[in-house]
């Protein structure tokens, strides 16, 4: 099973048409699994040859997130992040970020997000806590304006 996820117009990971964005596309490979291929841009480095700690726990975040989502108009946000830097993140080389869903309590959910290198280490990881939106808090949250769905292949370019 390998399929893509929505993305939005704006979004700083994933949006489409965010021109400072990452532009993340994020597959669901199983139930409570998400996963992307990426090469963080120079322009995101921190130290030289590194990764900005910030981007690293941003891309941490929304792929945790992701690994949560139950449908395509399931909206969370984080509530608590915890972020371990195992070892720097190289700019401009190919990585893995895999999300893994964890428990359930009512409102409240749990997930696990990595970094890691083409040798399989992990460079980067995070516990989240994630907090279900309700749907009478996002009168105005209407998909279609945000942009939010599956992009084909070729909108991605």
């Amino acid at each position: 099973m390998k399929q893509k996820q929505p993305a939005s117009i704006n979004c700083f990971v994933c949006g489409r048409q965010n021109h400072a964005g990452l532009k993340i596309v994020f597959f669901t490979t199983a139930p409570g699994k998400t996963q992307a291929e990426i090469a963080v841009p120079r322009q995101y480095e921190g130290y030289p040859g590194i990764v900005h700690g910030g981007i690293i726990a941003a891309i941490l975040d929304e792929t945790g997130g992701r690994a949560r989502m139950e449908g395509p108009n399931h909206f969370m946000v984080t509530a608590q992040l915890n972020v371990r830097y195992r070892k720097p993140v190289p700019i401009e080389t190919p990585l893995k970020v895999i999300g893994t869903a964890g428990d359930v309590r009512g409102r409240v959910s749990h997930a696990h997000s990595e970094i890691l290198n083409s040798e399989g280490e992990v460079l980067a990881e995070a516990e989240l806590v994630l907090v279900d939106i309700p749907e009478s808090e996002l009168p105005n949250a209407d998909p279609e304006v945000l942009g939010w769905r599956v992009y084909p292949d070729e909108e991605e370019k």
